[in-house]
């Protein structure tokens, strides 16, 4: 049986650092006809400590998974391909295994950091094809004909919704699970793909698609009491918008009481209105925390956002949550398409009548190809076509500068410390660590409120 590693590129730890879910899924199709590995850079203290295991473990296959590209921040903004290619450059140094490379972040650029990272194959798409592509080249077949994979010859990509059967492999017992466990204790859960929203910025519906595909409520209970049984002290969950479906996620949290699920949870929520008690019930099943995309409190520049909501109906959805008991959230993003002084202010007094809730203030939008922002910003000349957006780049509203924005919304907050922006986002997230190391768990912003 023929070995492969998987290689969890990211070693972004702020605000907390994300369970490399993604390679569960992977391992979980490999393992029928493959031993696997898992390799989490966070964990590894250096390059060397990489090449050991590499050397140790001598695989016939390395899968690189790359899930952040940069780190979204326009104040001290950073991309991560230098870094990439240096870890390519270790693998390289220590084993003459194939290089295939996946992930979401990969899936938004999949040309470019397959040429810039100089990959033997790539994986665009969910990673449930990996099998496919191995099956290939173990049999010298065509692996062009696998939607979704990437060659030396590849000039454009085309893949769709993986179709077929999902399994996730969670090993308890791994190093990078254990690292998790002692460092914040959260793990992660999915409980569907696809995000059926168009929010004009958002590479989910690119990556997973646009319909929603369910996992069983009973199978999603039984990953988390796998999660609380391993030791898991918080889990989020990994979905777009949690309750893109209503219906699914109310199965989910039956399933849950069933399970007799005992630990906290949260995820990403969108503040639509929703059906009565609906936050009641999710809390009963151990919701605690309610992170909502809400992005502006202006009308017309949700309008301009695409999103599926008006700012009335956020009122409402945060009302229910605050009812039910649940610490809120809400992550504004300011200077996008037609944000001027008057759009702004309509958002901060908005936020003024949010009651009892975190406020993260994000300024400037990353332009990623495959959204509607980037076809505003290609007309409005902020790119051009040629462009290789891999380094980070931001769209900025032409009526209103970053500086602008965070200097407005700084003397809004009037120093109140459940405001987050720009620098102070980064002062915030320097304190979790130290509370991680302290024994602290989840996602902790709650403290702020």
């Amino acid at each position: 049986m023929k070995k492969v590693l998987l290689i969890s590129a990211n070693r972004m730890k702020n605000p907390y650092p994300v369970y490399p879910l993604g390679l569960d899924y992977v391992a979980g199709a490999l393992n029928l006809h493959h031993e696997t590995k898992i390799l989490d850079m966070i964990d590894l203290a250096s390059p060397e400590a990489l090449g050991e295991q590499i050397r140790k473990y001598a695989p016939d296959y390395i899968g690189l998974s790359i899930r952040n590209i940069d780190n979204t921040d326009t104040i001290n903004s950073r991309g991560f391909l230098s870094d990439y290619q240096d870890l390519v450059a270790v693998i390289r140094q220590n084993s003459k295994a194939k290089i295939i490379l996946g992930g979401s972040g990969y899936t938004v650029f999949p040309v470019e950091f397959f040429r810039a990272l100089h990959a033997d194959y790539g994986v665009a798409g969910e990673g449930e094809r990996f099998p496919a592509l191995l099956s290939a080249l173990e049999n010298k077949t065509d692996v062009t004909a696998i939607p979704g994979v990437i060659t030396k010859e590849t000039s454009s990509v085309a893949y769709r919704a993986w179709d077929g059967d999902i399994h996730r492999a969670f090993d308890p017992d791994a190093a990078h699970t254990k690292y998790y466990l002692s460092y914040g204790g959260m793990l992660n859960l999915q409980t569907k793909r696809g995000c059926p929203f168009r929010c004009s910025y958002c590479t989910y519906p690119h990556i997973e698609g646009g319909k929603m595909r369910f996992f069983a409520p009973d199978e999603v209970a039984r990953q988390a009491r796998e999660l609380q049984e391993a030791g898991a002290k918080y889990i989020f969950m990994t979905d777009s918008a949690f309750n893109a479906s209503f219906e699914h996620s109310l199965q989910v949290a039956r399933a849950f009481t069933d399970a007799r699920i005992s630990i906290p949870w949260g995820g990403f929520f969108a503040p639509t209105v929703p059906p009565d008690d609906y936050y009641a019930k999710l809390a009963d099943a151990g919701l605690t925390h309610v992170e909502f995309g809400t992005e502006s409190m202006c009308d017309a520049m949700l309008t301009n956002l695409r999103k599926p909501f008006v700012a009335a109906e956020v009122f409402v959805a945060h009302q229910k949550a605050l009812a039910a008991g649940l610490y809120i959230a809400h992550y504004f993003l300011l200077g996008g398409p037609g944000e001027n002084p008057d759009t702004l202010q309509a958002t901060l007094r908005g936020v003024d009548r949010l009651e009892k809730a975190v406020f993260f203030f994000f300024c400037g939008i990353r332009i990623y190809p495959h959204t509607a922002l980037y076809e505003t910003a290609l007309h409005e000349g902020q790119i051009n076509a040629s462009q290789n957006l891999l380094e980070p780049v931001f769209y900025r509203s032409p009526h209103l500068s970053d500086i602008e924005i965070i200097k407005s919304v700084e003397a809004h907050a009037a120093g109140r410390i459940n405001w987050l922006v720009g620098a102070a986002e980064s002062k915030a997230t320097r304190i979790l660590p130290r509370l991680y190391e302290r024994g602290h768990t989840g996602p902790l912003w709650e403290h702020l409120i």
